[in-house]
């Protein structure tokens, strides 16, 4: 079971105990989705989701590692009032056919302190997505080290965060209409 970088293979309901026993009651929430398809519509591939302390958050990244070699996919995130709640969709390679385990890992991160852990160490392919989020959003990544803006022009108003729906937001006159 704590195989490094595929020796073995491990199964997503195996991976579910020895993370909620790791982590016990860092762990807010757990799901099994499981993805059918060809022909005979079986199952193809599990995705576990978990929410996760912020606390816990890099030590759990890090715990993943130790089951398989982790593949990073994207953050998506969400202004939901007085937080941030980030998505890191993530897989563990699994050499057998359709053993691949899909995890999203969400995090909620408070406006009062939105400053989260970068992954960018253990997962170099975190960077843009790192990026995008921080000048989208405004979460400042932890030893991430080029914070330089992504997608916004090199002028903007770095006070403004387009993704947010609060007074960080863009105020109605710097949004223009499209047709």
């Amino acid at each position: 079971m704590t195989s490094r970088f595929g020796k073995t293979t491990v199964r997503h309901d195996a991976l579910a105990e020895s993370l909620k026993a790791k982590f016990g009651d860092d762990i807010v929430r757990l799901d099994v989705h499981e993805r059918k398809g060809g022909s005979k519509g079986e199952v193809q591939n599990r995705d576990l989701w978990i929410e996760i302390s912020l606390a816990s958050f890099r030590p759990f990244i890090e715990e993943l590692f130790t089951y398989d070699f982790v593949n990073f996919h994207v953050i998506s995130g969400d202004d939901v009032g007085d937080s941030v709640v980030l998505n890191y969709h993530l897989s563990l390679f699994q050499r057998a056919r359709g053993g691949r385990i899909g995890v999203a890992v969400t995090i909620s991160v408070p406006k009062s302190g939105l400053s989260v852990p970068s992954i960018f160490d253990l997962l170099p392919g975190s960077e843009y997505s790192e990026r995008e989020i921080r000048e989208m959003f405004g979460v400042d990544f932890v030893g991430l080290p080029n914070k330089a803006l992504v997608f916004l022009p090199e002028d903007w108003d770095e006070e403004i965060k387009p993704w947010r729906r609060d007074t960080a937001g863009p105020s109605p006159e710097v949004v223009r209409e499209l047709n």
